[in-house]
């Protein structure tokens, strides 16, 4: 058994597992450190299925959700309600489309993809509150809710290695 300076207690077996482990090869972070990383994660993050719950609530969500991506794509399939501005858009139109004092939640295709990262720091450097939907289009529509296209509101049935098939929430 260690003991390091700063009073973690290791024993041999943790310590060879590290060695051999390649999820363990760098020692996870101390409780503390732990908390604050997801606290801050949290803050920028939204996922998939609490937007859907706030956007289907009674009332103002409290935000505005932002389609990143192209025309192209917008007309493919968007989410109800959400506003299109192409990233590369944003720094000449934001200011025209969106109130500063409204959070924005953006998305882009999927967990592939950084434009809504990208859409969130353009939003960020003009002085918007931001979230980042995980998941994306891809997910919003893999978790069975309805979207939009150029020819009207769809939706598929839900992906049951996305959501539960028989349940309103996955219980997260």
């Amino acid at each position: 058994m260690t003991v390091t300076a700063d009073t973690t207690v290791t024993s041999d077996s943790a310590r060879a597992a590290t060695v051999t482990n390649p999820v363990l090869r760098v020692a996870p972070a101390s409780p503390a450190a732990a908390a604050a990383y997801f606290g801050a994660s949290l803050a920028f993050h939204a996922d998939v299925s609490d937007v859907a719950a706030a956007l289907a609530a009674d009332g103002d969500p409290g935000f505005v959700v932002l389609d990143s991506r192209s025309t192209e794509s917008w007309d493919q399939g968007h989410i109800p309600g959400a506003i299109h501005l192409p990233t590369a858009l944003i720094p000449e139109q934001a200011e025209q489309l969106l109130d500063k004092s409204v959070p924005v939640v953006t998305y882009c295709w999927g967990p592939g993809c950084n434009g809504a990262t990208r859409a969130a720091l353009a939003l960020a450097e003009l002085g918007f509150q931001v979230k980042e939907m995980l998941g994306g289009f891809e997910y919003w529509a893999r978790e069975g809710f309805a979207y939009e296209t150029w020819e009207g509101r769809e939706r598929r049935d839900a992906d049951p290695l996305t959501a539960p098939v028989d349940a309103e929430d996955c219980g997260c």
